[in-house]
């Protein structure tokens, strides 16, 4: 059955290009923001949500994991890891002078993806902040006046028709971004069978009270049960400074004895525990970005 998928958009950005490749034969609708995107799936206006939630360059997408903690209570149902290739493109007007742009404009984590070459070739420019990479493709081709350029893809710059003057211009290699997908409704079913796969569950845990030693009975509850942690991270909980949550992510799909028997164990020691989503891993070894420049 075809399923509306929600993505950060407009068309070409990186997250449509997630969701492609993950959910290929499904209605996709794009929007304006994250937050955006979220509600539509809270409301069940779509299916699957697709946002982004961590660059391996600059970090968590903050916004992410906050709607996901503070606004929503949506499962994650899946996840798909996708080579990020930031490119300069301008509008064919400015090919030959790109160099003598004032503006820059792309997402935040493009603009910081990129730090090293906009300081080395564009000092002087002011940057602009847009809601996806692709926003700011699709202003520089409808304002060929701003005398700028934007930061994007592949994909933006044949959509909107832009030139690009300058090819992977992210400060360092393997540059990737974990997308994630969620849903209040029970769509793993959505899921064509892929190389690749693994599995993952994401727990966010509140400490009982800032003493010494409670991280470390945490993490013990895990490591005496040999299970593998990827990520550990902590984001302030908004009721003061100081106080923070965790978000763990394991290694491995809810089971019937190892991760139910960390839960309890937390809960115990007085933890809360949240189960944010056990779900199914997806890499995808190309997004057939091509190079365009001679």
């Amino acid at each position: 059955m075809t399923k509306k998928v929600g993505y950060l958009g407009p068309e070409g950005s990186f997250t449509e290009a997630a969701a492609k490749a993950v959910l290929p034969d499904n209605d996709r609708y794009p929007y304006s923001t994250i937050p955006s995107c979220m509600a539509a799936a809270a409301k069940s206006d779509i299916d699957i949500a697709v946002v982004p939630l961590e660059n391996a360059i600059e970090g968590s997408v903050n916004m992410t994991l906050d709607y996901l903690i503070h606004k929503h209570d949506l499962p994650i149902i899946g996840e798909i890891t996708v080579p990020i290739e930031q490119h300069l493109m301008v509008h064919p007007a400015r090919e030959k002078d790109w160099k003598d742009v004032s503006n820059i404009y792309s997402h935040p984590q493009a603009i910081a993806q990129c730090d090293d070459f906009i300081n080395n070739n564009l000092p002087n420019a002011k940057i602009h902040y847009t809601n996806s990479t692709s926003s700011a493709a699709k202003d520089i081709s409808e304002h060929p006046g701003f005398n700028g350029a934007a930061i994007a893809n592949y994909l933006a710059a044949e959509k909107y028709g832009l030139k690009i003057v300058e090819q992977n211009i992210h400060d360092y290699d393997n540059n990737h971004t974990r997308f994630v997908l969620l849903s209040n409704k029970d769509n793993k079913d959505s899921f064509e069978s892929k190389e690749n796969q693994s599995g993952k569950t994401t727990l966010m845990i509140t400490l009982p009270s800032d003493y010494s030693g409670a991280l470390h009975q945490v993490l013990s509850a895990f490591a005496w049960r040999k299970l593998n942690l990827t990520k550990i991270e902590s984001r302030p909980m908004k009721t003061g400074i100081g106080n923070y949550f965790f978000i763990i992510d394991v290694d491995q799909d809810m089971d019937d004895v190892l991760i139910p028997g960390v839960i309890a164990e937390l809960e115990a020691l007085g933890c809360g525990v949240r189960i944010l989503g056990s779900y199914p891993c997806f890499l995808s070894l190309s997004l057939e970005v091509k190079p365009i420049l001679e």
